[in-house]
């Protein structure tokens, strides 16, 4: 099969496309999965620049942690889904503690039956693919942070890939009474669109300096010492970007298709949207130029890649 793989840790320049890629395997608890569309993650260039090469798999690696596609074959213990379905996830379990050598910029891919959900009805596999690391990133934090119905937060980077997501989570999920996140002068509408009762452009002010304190802050962006002066007497910040001082914490991903399944009724009713950025999508031999366009930090939502051969 045809797959994207590095050899080495480096710079875009170390991504290749490669034509003669066996087909993974399936375990008893997988299935394969004919990658349709596959999205970018911050955590998938990290990893090609060697941050967690301590914890990583082998080299070479093809990478790629979200999918969107169809089941083509399931292994002997699989129960829920089977050949022919539409399903989406994060094939990684743990995001850096050894996430697959065979990820999802390829033709197929392996995954545990687990980390997967049924596409929702009304969303096309480009969209479908948009959602799970940053989906599911946003809703652990939000439940680790024990958020609940009537409480306030504020989001770092409202208008990323996972800040999109906890807007429209605090919002319409968890019932959140005000909901203030932050963006450049151009996204601010944005904000507002997807729910966020206050929107502040950090190029003209500074959100930690104003008088409003939230019971919490959702460091998106990686600022922890600024997230804490913006949280209130009780309150506690999330970050996931890195480490924070108390009264925050910072937690690695913990992958779960359950969470997409309790989530696909608010997709399917069009509560919670999902962000394509506008250069999206990138052709599957355009990924080196869909990776140096999310390391500029220009992206508005996600950058996906599609159509996969």
């Amino acid at each position: 099969m045809k797959a994207w793989k590095y050899d080495e840790y480096g710079s875009v320049d170390v991504l290749k496309l490669a034509t003669d890629v066996a087909v993974p395997d399936i375990k008893d608890d997988q299935v394969l999965v004919k990658v349709v569309a596959a999205a970018l993650n911050p955590v998938d260039y990290k990893r090609r620049l060697g941050y967690f090469k301590a914890i990583d798999s082998p080299l070479p690696i093809t990478p790629g942690f979200d999918v969107a596609g169809i089941v083509v074959k399931v292994g002997s213990q699989v129960k829920g889904l089977k050949e022919g379905d539409e399903v989406y996830g994060d094939i990684n379990d743990k995001g850096l503690d050894g996430p697959t050598q065979f990820g999802t910029l390829a033709e197929y891919t392996a995954v545990e039956e687990r980390l997967l959900a049924l596409k929702p009805k009304n969303l096309d596999f480009i969209q479908a693919a948009a959602l799970p690391l940053a989906i599911e990133t946003a809703y652990e934090g939000l439940e680790r942070a024990k958020f609940s119905e009537g409480k306030t937060i504020l989001v770092l980077n409202g208008a990323g890939g996972v800040g999109s997501f906890i807007i429209q989570l605090a919002k319409h999920v968890f019932g959140a009474s005000k909901v203030a996140a932050t963006s450049s002068t151009g996204k601010l509408e944005l904000l507002k669109s997807l729910g966020a009762d206050v929107a502040i452009d950090y190029t003209k002010e500074n959100f930690e300096e104003l008088p409003d304190k939230y019971d919490v802050v959702y460091d998106a962006i990686g600022q922890p010492e600024k997230a804490l002066k913006a949280v209130n007497e009780t309150g506690v910040a999330v970050s996931i970007t890195g480490p924070i001082p108390p009264p925050g914490f910072s937690f690695l991903l913990t992958s779960d298709g359950s969470i997409l399944t309790k989530l696909n009724p608010y997709l399917e009713s069009g509560k919670i949207k999902v962000i394509i950025d506008p250069k999206s999508p990138f052709p599957f031999d355009k990924v080196n130029e869909a990776y140096a366009y999310l390391e500029s930090h220009r992206a508005t939502g996600k950058v996906v890649i599609y159509p996969i051969p």
